[in-house]
């Protein structure tokens, strides 16, 4: 939102406040738009955060959430950051000074329930609600008090966000610790004179999951912290909090939360972190428990009463914890149930699962929160009938590379239990795994969100981060889009990218280091690292790998220049987020490129292929010495093991043991000393990027949209809003006209993302035609029933049609939509000669016509 529209007034107009509420109801501050509310000098009635050396003490009720107190504690510490002093924490029935900070839960503090009372603070528009904070500078609060600041929440961590919103606002990144991002010193903080409401997050439940955690976190984990216990989580937990998540499942390969450290569930369950755990792993227990105390087989109808036990056990240990638990049963060890596994049996399942919950809490089993994975093959259950009863949570699912696999018919019943997300950044399975580097682009993110999110997906958003490093950015993202999805739009993007930015390396360069980041996020998803090869792209037509190999080679120069132009404070936090990443990665491109020469060159026995084997070895050692780097000398070896994780060498979809330089030859040698523009018909085709049409029809209510960044090439372009379906008689199309030289049958390709068939798997379907004459139509995606494909790994589904093409001269090609979510990257037409490329071949010359 608009700076200018958040929600300020002085003490003196509450009364006029509070009838002006009703209208700026819709203008509270969310998560991504800053409050503003900071100043680093004294303004007219401004409150003093620090002055003259001198910090204000932060004053507690003895009676608010043990988690409020904690969080007190890393507030004095981001003051002392940014300040160099630390206030004190004092206790609300001692004696006040003049000035103080005043913390606390509306209920559990008896001064913030006084200024209540007295109508010195009204908070009609935060109570009861979920998770609002309300930051507020008030004059004589008490006797003896002249001036107070007040943090308070609606609840436990509505004021846990309105301490931690202060630290951001004084520019305590939420990445301090994970990233060490600097903290800019300041002599004079000061709170602006006003009133500052935040808006309730859009997403009940928002959060992280710790998966494929070995070999780089677990190592890291090991020599930081003795394990994945307590103290890990503490920082973990932080950061959630400090992105104003709720929500986490626990690492979970060969760990155990609650049992591996029983500090674990009580910290959670004090910071206000709700705990679940994975898809696989029902009622609190961990997939290693059972493991370790499980007896006979992981099969209901054949080991019921063990099982049932085994449950009750992990709801007995965790029934006091604010938890969301998970129902139904996978197959032991994140796999499929025996083929032919009866619905029924699974719904029985279920319903003797709740009958523990509700026996363990003495409570109705609707009471206690739960979710139902539609996992996998768990979503063939549902498909096929199977159902849970209408308060549990559906957690939906993408297929592992970040394309949603379904949505709720927006047309249905409601579902009292609402939908969930479960999302990827992070995966290990076929083809390959990707777990080294970031490779998630925020605009697909974004894309794929907002379709959920549009389809009433918004009970709880989930993914799999992996090691957690080095997903910082994308993290970030996601967490900010769950607390106010609607913020977002595709013209909006860059923008969230250049304040975060900002955040992490300061104004002066936001705008470079934002372009960076986004550019190698863009080549990132194009391929992953591990699939990435001598193959992958085009060798010899249209330049293509020599190309991107350049493109990324000069992303990499730019991220050193600017690495070498930052002030050193924050060096450390740029290499981590946007410099190790790039040259890490334009590296492997130097590789493979070479090795793709190597090859032909061999093939021509031409005695260069010994100078391109020489590159590919120098890069397979640079890779080392990259790795190295990271481990050892980024913020003094503070991050060692975390670029553990192997990425050269794959030979099937598990990581190696160990990092194979590829093979090369080596061949022996003798000792030597618009205006109206038609695409133009060129070498046998017509490349088009779906952004460049020459109409856009929509209706008046479903509109065409381009998302910049979006894709492998461009952009691409969809329809709007994305739960808008047209009607039978509705002409949704794009057009593009095109000079073509020779007539014939013409085969046109169509390039969109991989969105699946999560209409309940009829599939989406577009029309293509020439000059309004008749339209052949094409599923993209109905035959697709979960199973791995190379539309996830190439990231594009690939359609094609034939056309007749009986003279030559300008035509008018039509894509007409028939169902919302079909995301268009670009279009190819063969009349002859166009030739296989990864990214296919360039733009056509468009000309007058």
């Amino acid at each position: 939102m608009n700076k200018k529209l958040v929600e300020r007034f002085s003490d003196a107009g509450v009364c006029l406040g509070l009838v002006l509420f009703a209208f700026f109801a819709p203008f509270l501050t969310t998560a991504q738009d800053r409050m503003d509310y900071v100043a680093f000098a004294q303004e007219e009635g401004s409150f003093a955060l620090i002055e003259n050396n001198q910090p204000t003490p932060v004053v507690l009720g003895p009676n608010d959430f043990a988690g409020v107190k904690t969080v007190a504690e890393w507030l004095v510490n981001d003051i002392n950051r940014v300040s160099g002093h630390t206030p004190e924490i004092i206790a609300a029935n001692t004696s006040l000074p003049e000035e103080i900070i005043l913390v606390g839960t509306l209920g559990k503090n008896e001064l913030i329930d006084q200024l209540i009372r007295s109508e010195k603070i009204n908070v009609a528009d935060i109570e009861s609600e979920w998770e609002r904070s309300l930051t507020q500078v008030v004059e004589n609060p008490f006797p003896g008090v002249k001036k107070a600041l007040v943090l308070a929440g609606s609840d436990k961590r509505g004021t846990i966000y309105a301490m931690l919103n202060l630290s951001r606002e004084m520019g305590v990144s939420p990445w301090y610790w994970w990233a060490d991002v600097p903290v800019e010193k300041k002599e004079v903080v000061h709170v602006k004179a006003g009133r500052w409401v935040s808006e309730s997050p859009k997403v009940k439940y928002r959060g992280i999951f710790l998966n494929d955690e070995e070999p780089a976190l677990g190592n890291w984990a090991r020599e930081k912290f003795g394990g994945i216990n307590h103290q890990f989580y503490a920082h973990v937990f932080e950061l959630v909090l400090r992105l104003r998540g709720n929500f986490m499942w626990p690492a979970m390969w060969g760990k155990a939360f609650y049992d591996d450290d029983p500090e674990n569930g009580i910290l959670a369950d004090k910071l206000g972190i709700v705990m679940g755990t994975s898809h696989h792993e029902p009622l609190g227990r961990a997939q290693a428990e059972w493991h370790k105390y499980g007896s006979g087989a992981w099969d209901y109808t054949k080991n019921k009463d063990v099982l049932s036990d085994f449950w009750k056990k992990g709801m007995e240990r965790n029934k006091n914890y604010e938890t969301l638990v998970t129902v139904g049963m996978r197959g032991d060890g994140d796999e499929a149930m025996e083929e032919g596994t009866n619905i029924a049996l699974l719904e029985n399942i279920v319903k003797d699962q709740r009958k523990i919950i509700s026996d363990v809490t003495g409570k109705k089993p609707e009471e206690t929160p739960q979710v139902w994975a539609l996992y996998k093959e768990v979503q063939d259950y549902y498909d096929k009938g199977m159902r849970v009863p209408d308060d549990v949570t559906l957690l939906l699912c993408d297929d592992n590379w970040g394309d949603v696999r379904k949505l709720p018919d927006v047309n249905a019943p409601k579902h009292e239990g609402g939908f969930g997300m479960y999302y990827h950044f992070d995966y290990v399975g076929g083809p390959r795994n990707y777990k080294w580097i970031n490779v998630t682009q925020i605009q697909r993110v974004w894309e794929q969100m907002n379709l959920t999110y549009s389809h009433g997906v918004d009970r709880l958003w989930v993914v799999n981060v992996g090691d957690l490093k080095p997903m910082e950015y994308p993290i970030s993202f996601f967490l900010d889009m769950a607390w106010d999805p609607e913020q977002f739009n595709p013209n909006n993007l860059m923008d969230y990218i250049e304040n975060w930015c900002a955040e992490q390396f300061g104004e002066k360069y936001a705008a470079e280091a934002a372009r960076i980041l986004n550019q190698y996020t863009k080549f990132n998803h194009r391929v992953t690292p591990e699939l990435l090869n001598a193959k992958t792209y085009s060798l010899e037509n249209y330049n293509e790998f020599e190309r991107v190999r350049n493109e990324y080679r000069d992303l990499a120069f730019d991220a050193l220049r600017l690495y070498n132009l930052l002030p050193n404070a924050y060096k450390d936090a740029f290499d981590q987020l946007v410099l190790f990443p790039t040259n890490a990665t334009a590296n492997l491109y130097e590789m493979y490129y070479a090795v793709a020469k190597n090859q032909q060159l061999i093939a021509n026995k031409d005695t260069e292929a010994n100078y391109w084997a020489d590159v590919v070895e120098t890069c397979f050692k640079r890779d080392s010495a990259l790795t190295v780097h990271y481990n050892q000398q980024i913020a003094g070896g503070k991050w060692n093991h975390m670029m553990d994780q192997v990425r050269i060498g794959y030979t099937y979809w598990q990581e190696p043991r160990q990092a194979t330089m590829p093979a090369v030859e080596r061949l022996n040698t003798p000792e030597v000393l618009n205006e109206e523009l038609a695409f133009k018909e060129a070498d046998g085709y017509v490349s088009i990027e779906a952004e460049n049409y020459q109409k856009a029809k929509g209706t008046e209510t479903i509109n065409w949209q381009v998302i910049p960044d979006l894709g492998k090439t461009v952009s691409a372009v969809s329809t709007f809003p994305q739960n808008a379906y047209p009607g039978e008689n509705d002409e949704v199309y794009l057009e593009y006209a095109v000079d073509f030289t020779s007539t014939g049958d013409f085969e046109v390709q169509v390039l969109v993302s991989p969105t699946l068939n999560f209409n309940a798997n009829k599939g989406l379907r577009y029309a293509v035609s020439f000059d309004g004459g008749p339209e052949q139509v094409v599923n993209i995606n109905g035959n697709y029933r979960g199973e791995l494909g190379p539309w996830q790994a190439n990231r594009i589904i690939k359609t094609s049609t034939n056309h007749k093409i009986d003279k030559a001269g300008l035509h008018r090609l039509r894509i007409r939509v028939l169902e919302p979510g079909i995301v268009l990257q670009k279009i190819l037409i063969d009349t002859g000669s166009l030739k296989p490329s990864y990214l296919g071949a360039p733009e056509s010359e468009r000309v007058k016509f």
